[in-house]
């Protein structure tokens, strides 16, 4: 008799597509919808470049998750360190020879993608770190070796989109990793003296930042100083808001937006612009939206048989958690600006990219959630 594959599914097609978490997936579609309505917004009600690509892409990329949905969950745990390599790869690539734009090196030519492979490097790193502890006994987790092995895995790829420069999505890495770590039972004793130590040190940090990245932050404390500046995006960012009052000005009736005083807008300030047109009654139904897609996202992995699997949904509906809030402080000026997109919201092909193989790992631990992985 044939050797059984470590991959061969026990379930049939159709009672994979059976498993399937539907109220996840309607969130998801959700999310689509309005995204490709509020690009088609940003292109001033036609369909142009920006909405075009934003709908080719996640027309491509939720198929794709559908499609790595039926893999067996053995086969993300087991290609875990194979993918945080292959990643830290491309980001080495992409700092020695990658696109550049604006001022940073943060791109791969794929000629049918320009790939940023520091959004790849947010889901690599949870599922690394998943991968690396879900067999370390809890007794085990904050020795010295595996404190160690946890630093290296999480400085590197940090201190390499630091050097593109991108200390937002820097920022956003280390608080992926750290959320795992979290979750995996280290210690609280480490963070406790880690946050003390980069208070300590944060004057330090703040003069190696580059001449933009201290304005940024000084803008934040105080947008008015350079209202034409730097503090420009902030102020008309919160005056787009602001003016949408409780429902909103209506579907491409958005003035701060079609007269073109916010800039960017398509990218990492499209809740800005979905805001003044829908309102707060429209904001709070975008916060639900999410707020059920990460209950879907942990509640998946409270069922896993998989510490793997468990690990993984906890950390990425736990970094969606944090991706949301980042990006809606910040354009609401509750923190700085850091480049944070918002998931599936934000055009970018490389932040929708990795979205949807971390939604697909956790579909994957759904229909395999009665699994266990040695």
């Amino acid at each position: 008799m044939l050797k059984q594959s470590p991959y061969t599914d026990q379930f049939t097609f159709f009672q994979k597509l059976r498993s399937f978490d539907y109220i996840l997936l309607l969130c998801i579609l959700i999310l689509g919808f309005i995204s490709n309505l509020s690009m088609y917004s940003t292109d001033g009600g036609e369909f142009l470049y920006h909405s075009k690509s934003h709908f080719i892409r996640f027309v491509v990329f939720f198929t794709m998750m559908i499609f790595l949905s039926f893999i067996n969950l053995r086969f993300w745990h087991s290609t875990a360190y194979l993918f945080y390599t292959i990643v830290l790869g491309f980001l080495i690539w992409a700092s020695l020879h990658g696109v550049s734009a604006s001022g940073s090196q943060r791109w791969i030519n794929l000629y049918f993608i320009n790939l940023q492979p520091s959004e790849l490097m947010k889901i690599a790193i949870i599922v690394f770190f998943a991968r690396y502890f879900h067999r370390t006994q809890i007794t085990s987790i904050g020795s010295f070796k595996n404190m160690i092995i946890s630093v290296v895995i999480l400085i590197m790829p940090i201190v390499l989109v630091l050097s593109q420069p991108d200390l937002g999505t820097s920022i956003l890495i280390g608080m992926s990793g750290i959320v795992v770590l979290w979750l995996a039972g280290l210690n609280i004793k480490y963070f406790v003296y880690s946050s003390l130590a980069l208070l300590i040190s944060l004057p330090f940090i703040i003069s190696f930042l580059k001449p933009y990245q201290k304005i940024r932050v000084l803008s934040f404390f105080n947008p008015d100083r350079d209202p034409l500046g730097s503090g420009y995006q902030i102020i008309q960012s919160k005056i787009a808001v602001g003016s949408g009052g409780l429902m909103g000005k209506g579907f491409l009736k958005g003035t701060q937006s079609y007269l073109e005083f916010l800039p960017e807008k398509h990218t990492d300030f499209i809740f800005t612009l979905f805001s003044e047109e829908h309102g707060f009654i429209g904001s709070v139904f975008l916060l639900i939206v999410y707020a059920i897609l990460i209950y879907r996202i942990i509640k998946i992995g409270s069922i896993s048989r998989s510490y793997f699997g468990k690990l993984f949904c906890y950390g990425f509906g736990s970094a969606i958690f944090i991706y949301v809030t980042v990006n809606m402080s910040m354009v609401l000026g509750l923190l700085p600006i850091v480049g944070s997109p918002l998931p599936i919201m934000s055009y970018g092909g490389s932040s929708m990219l990795a979205t949807m193989i971390g939604l697909s790992i956790v579909m994957s631990t759904k229909i395999h959630h009665k699994q266990i992985i040695n």
